[in-house]
């Protein structure tokens, strides 16, 4: 009688053991990271809540952190900076539930004010205080990210924001850092469009969360005076850092991409498709203030993509216009007049080279060319 295990089957199994233990890890590391900030939940409450360091003093942290040290010497997070973290991160969470609750009750007395709406605000922002905690946003991302959140967010909703970001998108901290510099918050959404008159509502929506005003573009190294083609071939050659100021669901298809129409061959800016959205989004850039006829000319290729590109499972082409400055209300005309959906943003580029050091420096020949002369 043979010992060894029909191979087949102990493969199956294997790579479905593997997977549950995969899971399981994710899980219980997911089930630390709540607990740990849960501890760290009550402990800033009782700090607060007790007015501890005003009642014992300035020496309060110092011998809070001995305490807890000594007590438990293989944890970490006991140190002074990490126990004010801890009284901060309830005093930032609690302050918009505070200043929320104040708010319905002043509007309760008002007339014509709709306040089940407004609790339902209230409900939606305040953490789970007391008693058994729900798995509520703010304790599914770890510890470091929230010292990111409530030191540099001006308020929760912000925060908030950030958060779910980052459960939805799974970012990294040096990836929060990155959105938090640029202003995600204030940018997302934020482009001028025609999608609410041209798209489903449920597409709608979440098209107008992919774009951003305005696009921040300070990873690139350009000239002054530098052209629309030379913009172009640098976010491209940075595609990865332009994926991300695009953010997440953006796949790259290409650049100069040609589309037949009629008897010309048109050129494409930047094609990508959107992979929740599940629609080409042509993006056109402008090295330039805005005008009308940009509209025009982009909303040719986005009929042209839904004509030659799209297909039967995706939904309408969408298209940006990105320029260096636009007048928000000949943007706005535009769109009005147009029969496409087309989103309008511009562009910030703080970091420029002077002119006259493009051609003080050698390509990328000279340099071959130098090289074999060593």
């Amino acid at each position: 009688m043979s010992n060894t295990v029909p191979n087949t089957d102990f493969k199956q199994w294997l790579v479905s053991l593997k997977t549950r233990i995969r899971q399981s890890q994710i899980k219980a590391a997911i089930r630390v990271n709540e607990e740990l900030l849960r501890l760290y939940w009550d402990l800033g409450h009782d700090i607060v809540v007790r007015q501890m360091d005003a009642a014992w003093g300035s020496g309060f942290f110092e011998q809070l952190s001995q305490e807890l040290r000594a007590e438990f010497p293989d944890m970490k997070g006991f140190s002074v900076v990490n126990l004010t973290y801890c009284k901060r991160f309830y005093q930032f969470y609690i302050q918009d539930t505070i200043i929320r609750q104040q708010l319905v009750s002043e509007l309760q007395n008002a007339e014509n004010q709709d306040v089940t709406f407004l609790q339902q605000v209230v409900e939606e922002i305040r953490p789970q205080l007391g008693g058994e905690f729900k798995v509520h946003p703010i304790f599914q991302i770890p510890w470091g990210h929230h010292v990111l959140l409530f030191t540099k967010c001006k308020t929760v909703a912000e925060a908030l924001f950030y958060v779910r970001k980052t459960i939805e998108n799974g970012w990294s901290r040096a990836v929060l850092m990155n959105f938090l510099d640029t202003d995600l918050y204030r940018r997302q959404g934020k482009a001028l469009n025609n999608f609410d008159r041209l798209l489903p509502d449920a597409q709608s929506d979440l098209a107008k969360e992919i774009l951003k005003a305005p696009y921040n573009l300070d990873f690139l190294t350009l000239t002054e005076g530098y052209k629309e083609r030379e913009l172009e071939i640098a976010l491209s050659e940075n595609i990865t850092k332009m994926l991300l100021e695009l953010g997440n669901g953006f796949a790259y298809v290409g650049r100069q991409v040609p589309v037949q129409v009629g008897s010309k061959e048109l050129f494409m800016d930047m094609l990508f498709y959107h992979l929740k959205l599940r629609c080409y989004v042509v993006i056109e850039l402008k090295a330039c203030e805005f005008d009308g006829a940009f509209t025009g000319q982009l909303g040719v290729y986005v009929s042209a993509v839904n004509h030659q590109l799209r297909g039967e499972h995706d939904n309408p082409t969408l298209g940006l216009l990105i320029c260096k400055t636009k007048d928000n209300v000949m943007a706005q005309y535009s769109l009005e007049s147009s029969s496409q959906p087309i989103g309008i943003s511009e562009y910030e580029l703080s970091h420029l080279l002077p002119e006259n050091m493009k051609s003080s420096l050698p390509s990328i020949e000279e340099i071959e060319e130098k090289l074999k002369e060593i």
